[in-house]
């Protein structure tokens, strides 16, 4: 037994801790948890705990139902919100067969087996992610209009009684609490939107932090009365929620992505990396963004919501320094600081699964690297103005513009199937053109709206 497995077990004792749950993550991102008592924590270390995978999404074909959740003795904390009459603690598990392998369709062993890739290249991945998300006036229910926003308040407002800012401030103490940093939190574009943006830290630890930052949120808007979501588009009128995510590539303690002596102050590395995230966003969209409505949102700053702001959000794939409809920004870095050189990727939602986002975002970067593929010429703004045709002359395509166009993209990707491996990459085209399906089956309110008078 290590040192770690050592300390989780002394501070049940000491801490008289009567509840552990251990979690996981289904192919979709979902949070599952299972939950033990103090007692069964060594066995559960050593040995794992047994469920039925096959209840799963994803997790098992009915002639492989057993699975194990092994806990990372790394991810032990005291969960804040459950108080100090009944302490509860949980761990990040990562799911294995009878036989101790890997689950094939185990989120957190797709970006492990990717940042292995990596480290066999020489490199280490940080990650950096803006998540946004709305806070509603309460729950929604069925079959009813969508609850409104919490407040009216737009970019960066600070307002007399500010629900907004007394919320983040709940939310980030208790991350804090919980061993995970915050950089910076504030209100977004559009009314009872927040941003909640996590420090630096390795692509494992950052997919970890997203999962449980989406559960403290929700937490605390079930305490305060009010509802969390992470719906990529629950206002038409209104911008969307973004994961804009923040990369970097370290060698050792050096910026890989840094260079001095660039106009841009970026590497050959950096550069291709760039290259493979351009040249494989549309393989890998269908898992960034991977539900219907994550489509009402990549409609780029061509659109303008209600208030006038602009929805900021990538339709093609292109790339500039300080584009903000770009599908890759290169930010300024702090002068004299080169590890704050980095990437920003505009691709993923906040409701994406973020194992199997940082896995392929990765995998495409590294791929452009091993291939040595060219950074085309950075765009400008004027890529609102261009025809469709001056576009494509400029090598600029289009992303995905639903979910249908992105799993067929995703159905021929070499780099997508070799990340996210067979089993996991055939289910997961299966539950989104299941998802679809269902989807074009519905007629909508618009529909209703726009075609039932005239018609």
């Amino acid at each position: 037994m290590d040192k770690q497995q050592e300390f989780v077990l002394r501070t049940l004792e000491e801490r008289d801790i009567r509840f552990v749950r251990l979690w996981f993550t289904d192919v979709l991102g979902v949070l599952k948890s299972v939950e033990i008592a103090p007692a069964e924590v060594e066995g559960a270390l050593l040995e794992g705990i047994g469920f039925d995978g096959s209840a799963i999404e994803g997790f098992a074909r009915l002639h492989e139902a057993d699975m194990l959740a092994r806990p990372d003795p790394s991810t032990f904390q005291l969960l804040p919100w459950r108080g100090e009459k009944a302490m509860t603690a949980r761990m990040f598990c990562d799911v294995v067969t009878p036989d101790g392998l890997p689950a094939v369709a185990d989120s957190r062993w797709v970006l492990r087996r990717a940042l292995a890739a990596a480290a066999e290249a020489g490199f280490t991945f940080y990650t950096h992610p803006e998540i946004e998300f709305f806070l509603l006036k309460e729950p929604p229910k069925r079959g009813q209009p969508v609850p409104g926003p919490v407040d009216d308040s737009g970019y960066f407002d600070l307002t007399p009684n500010d629900i907004s800012h007394d919320f983040r401030q709940q939310v980030i103490g208790m991350l804090e609490r919980l061993g995970i940093s915050v950089e910076f939190s504030h209100h977004e574009v559009a009314p009872g939107q927040q941003e909640i943006d996590l420090r630096y830290a390795d692509a494992l630890t950052i997919a970890d932090n997203v999962m449980t930052l989406r559960q403290v949120v929700k937490e605390v808007a079930l305490r305060q009365g009010i509802y969390a979501t992470f719906m990529p588009k629950p206002f038409t009128e209104h911008a969307g929620s973004g994961m804009h995510t923040h990369m970097s590539l370290f060698e050792g303690d050096r910026n890989a992505f840094y260079d001095p002596t660039d106009d841009y102050l970026l590497s050959k590395v950096a550069k291709a990396f760039i290259a493979g995230l351009l040249t494989h966003a549309a393989e890998i969209t269908a898992v960034t963004n991977q539900w219907v409505n994550s489509y009402k949102r990549l409609i780029g700053d061509a659109a303008v919501g209600e208030a006038g702001e602009l929805m900021e959000a990538p339709a093609y794939a292109l790339w500039g320094h300080n584009i903000r409809s770009g599908l890759v920004r290169v930010p300024l870095y702090k002068r004299g600081k080169a590890n704050t050189a980095r990437v920003e990727f505009r691709l993923p939602d906040s409701a994406c699964n973020p194992y199997l986002t940082f896995a392929l975002m990765l995998a495409a970067g590294l791929r452009g690297i091993q291939g040595g593929y060219e950074l085309p010429p950075p765009a400008g703004d004027d890529i609102w103005t261009l025809t469709d045709s001056q576009r494509r002359e400029r090598g600029i395509r289009p992303l995905p513009g639903s979910l249908a166009e992105a799993t067929a993209v995703m159905e021929s990707s070499t780099l997508v199937r070799d990340t996210l491996g067979d089993d996991l990459f055939e289910f997961f085209l299966r539950n989104k053109r299941a998802e679809w399906d269902g989807y074009r089956r519905q007629v909508t309110q618009f529909e209703i709206n726009r075609y039932l008078p005239l018609l």
